[in-house]
């Protein structure tokens, strides 16, 4: 195997792939009822025969313009060297007429952030090593030139997260082993699908807490009293130790937001999660506001566009939890920035996950950020939803409500060829 140094990029191929799960409401919210789970999905190959592997995340219609925007991107990706990664993602982001689309947001940059996972995938691959270990063994200098500094130096300076940095030196080791010994721990949102009744709910929240979970949640928004019945019966089903978040998925204005929670607030919810806009900055920081006094905290962050954003509510103290998405941002480079700016503001970060292959691509983030970011694991948590594992080569394993750590070189990202075949659309016998 050659050296990263050495791989050459000699063809990309991309292939819209989607699943059927609107046919069970597997996904349903109060915003995105009928979601079939998908995947923009891209292969790097190389001179060598070995491939790199990535995708971004959609809820079906509209998955064809990501693969086009993919597409339209690969020309920055054929013979572009992987020495230095963080050039890489700057190539994908800095174009200045592919940037007049929607500069680093929306579907352009959605497509960078398949591309930018499947070159991290075919760094590690050829590394030997799961993608957290090589972040984790990288130094801190390098770390920092992993990430694109432009629009963040008023809040957090190269300098500022070399300091970060080079802290968490101290104590990786006991703490990699930690993570090898009891893994990361993981929230279920199994139970919490709009479209479930309430047998369907209440068995999956009580299977939750069997299987080791502290943490369920569920999706709100559609019928206030609704809500408050299903609120009522995950609280009497899983008791007052299990902490209940609820995620609105962006349905509301300030104050039904407001309103709602506090209707919900005798049941203790533990967070609301994106109750408003993800790029209303200022909403979000006066619903935590008029929410503190019921002790209801506010996570968001699987639709921010780009570390502008995320910059933007830890400024203006508007989130109590940040939740970065794997495949939202640019990838691996930009979350990085994600989890500097969370250092320097002392947030704990809760990633989004499920989706199509999200939990596999997000465990390994949290658990760089653990060994050599944040070294805490005090109120984190990364989501998870028993979906579509299955069609992947190295499928997350859960055990007693935590992530086993990967072990396998790469971003976990690969799909089996036979998952390629049967769910691409439109032509795949799936949908035929």
């Amino acid at each position: 195997m050659k050296h990263p140094l050495s791989l050459r990029i000699t063809s990309v191929d991309t292939y819209d792939v989607r699943f059927p799960t609107s046919r069970e409401l597997d996904g349903s919210d109060a915003m995105n009822p009928d979601p079939d789970y998908s995947a923009a999905y891209v292969v790097l190959r190389t001179d060598t025969g070995l491939e790199g592997h990535g995708f971004t995340f959609t809820i079906g219609r509209g998955n064809e313009i990501c693969k086009a925007a993919i597409d339209a991107l690969t020309p920055f990706v054929l013979e572009a060297p992987l020495d230095d990664l963080g050039e890489f993602a700057r190539r994908l982001t800095h174009d200045s007429q592919i940037r007049w689309l929607g500069p680093e947001k929306g579907v352009v940059h959605l497509a960078a952030a398949a591309l930018i996972n499947a070159a991290w995938d075919l760094a590690a691959k050829a590394a030997g090593k799961p993608v957290w270990q090589l972040l984790a063994d990288m130094s801190p200098q390098e770390i920092v030139e992993l990430v694109d500094w432009r629009y963040l130096s008023d809040a957090l300076t190269p300098d500022e997260a070399l300091a970060i940095l080079e802290a968490a030196q101290t104590g990786k080791q006991e703490r990699i082993a930690l993570l090898k010994e009891k893994g990361y721990p993981a929230y279920t949102t199994s139970p919490g699908w709009l479209g479930y009744s309430d047998e369907k709910l209440t068995r999956l929240a009580r299977e939750a807490v069997a299987d080791g979970y502290t943490q369920i949640k569920l999706k709100v928004g559609q019928d206030l009293q609704d809500d408050v019945r299903r609120m009522r019966l995950a609280r009497e089903v899983v008791g007052d130790d299990i902490r209940v978040a609820v995620d609105a998925n962006q349905r509301w204005d300030v104050d039904a937001a407001v309103e709602w929670m506090t209707a919900l607030a005798p049941y203790d919810p533990w967070w609301i999660e994106e109750p408003t806009s993800p790029d209303d900055v200022l909403g979000h920081a006066e619903i935590r506001r008029r929410l503190q006094p019921a002790g209801i905290k506010v996570a968001t962050g699987e639709h921010v566009q780009n570390r502008v954003i995320f910059k933007q509510l830890l400024q203006a103290d508007a989130v109590d939890f940040v939740q970065i998405d794997s495949a939202r941002v640019a990838g691996v480079n930009e979350n990085v920035a994600i989890l500097l700016l969370a250092a320097k503001f002392g947030k704990p970060v809760c990633p989004h996950a499920g989706g199509v292959g999200l939990c596999e691509l997000v465990q390994h983030l949290s658990m760089f950020d653990f060994v050599a970011v944040s070294g805490s694991l005090q109120d984190r948590v990364i989501e998870y939803v028993d979906h579509l594992h299955e069609h992947f080569v190295d499928p997350v394993v859960i055990r007693d409500g935590a992530y086993v750590v990967p072990t396998a070189p790469g971003f976990s990202a690969t799909m089996l060829p036979s998952t390629l075949s049967r769910f691409s659309y439109p032509d795949g016998p799936e949908w035929a």
